[in-house]
């Protein structure tokens, strides 16, 4: 260390180091959960990306969110636990830090205000958890005002480094985990907020389009397919046969030689019978 800041870690080294603290700690008897991205992508599914949208609209936090992907893509957040709606976390950085945040509930007018918003247009279960929404419903339940997703004055951060922001690289980065989280599991959401999605589809019968989904809100087969992760062929339309077509005997007229104005010569087609 010099000049009373800590000697630079490179890349590498980092992930280096997040490793043999998860091994260390293994060893031990704890259980980790790391976050491990299989590609550069921090989400990949509709919860997952809302999630991240939602957290990258916090604009005071700009700054601490940039150093956070780069923590979360580098492997650097060795543990992450959801439970209601405290998320703990450790980050390995030049040192193995803990983290903890705790996100408020929905309150009840917002969530009776979402619930009523979207009556009538969530038609299974499958789809809400798929996120196979209608425009009107997502855009909706992803307000960044009065939405499903926390904003910052509902969340509490805490972390042990030395960082004295709110909100610094090892908070953003656990933040940007839950995100990734939210594709293996997106009922975690209404856990955090203290919600129950059954809510949305109860929501059904309070509306006048109880009886039968609308028609673009049924699962189509690929949808069924790759839900269950089946190998479902259409089936094969039949194939209409063309029809026949049926000559028509044209019988044989004489052709008409013109000799002179306003009279005509017959004479047979087949000159030879002659």
């Amino acid at each position: 260390m010099t000049f009373g800041y800590r000697d630079y870690v490179t890349v590498a080294d980092k992930r280096a180091n997040a490793e043999r603290e998860v091994a260390r700690r293994r060893k031990t008897g704890e259980k980790l959960d790391p976050v491990v991205l299989e590609k550069r992508a921090l989400a990949t599914s509709f919860w997952g990306k809302a999630w991240c949208d939602n957290l990258e609209s916090y604009k005071d936090f700009e700054y601490r969110l940039n150093r956070g992907r780069s923590y979360v893509r580098n492997g650097a957040v060795i543990d992450l636990q959801i439970v209601g709606g405290v998320i703990t976390g450790l980050v390995s950085g030049s040192e193995v830090y803990k983290v903890k945040i705790v996100i408020g509930p929905v309150a009840p007018k917002e969530w009776q205000a979402i619930r009523r918003d979207c009556v009538g247009s969530v038609a299974s279960m499958i789809e809400l958890l798929q996120g196979k929404l209608s425009q009107p419903v997502m855009e909706r339940i992803c307000r960044h005002d009065h939405g499903l997703f926390p904003r910052p004055k509902e969340i509490v951060f805490k972390c042990d480094c030395y960082d004295w922001a709110d909100m610094c690289k090892h908070v953003a980065a656990v933040m940007y985990g839950v995100g990734h989280r939210l594709d293996c599991d997106p009922a975690l959401i209404f856990a955090l907020r203290k919600v129950s999605p059954d809510d949305l589809i109860a929501a059904l019968d309070a509306g006048p389009a109880a009886a039968v989904p609308a028609p673009t809100r049924v699962l189509a087969t690929d949808d069924i397919a790759a839900l269950f992760g089946l190998d479902m062929a259409a089936p094969a339309e039949p194939v209409a046969r063309p029809k026949r077509a049926i000559a028509k005997q044209v019988p044989k007229q004489a052709s008409v030689k013109t000799v002179k104005p306003g009279r005509t010569k017959l004479r047979p087609v087949n000159s030879k019978t002659l």
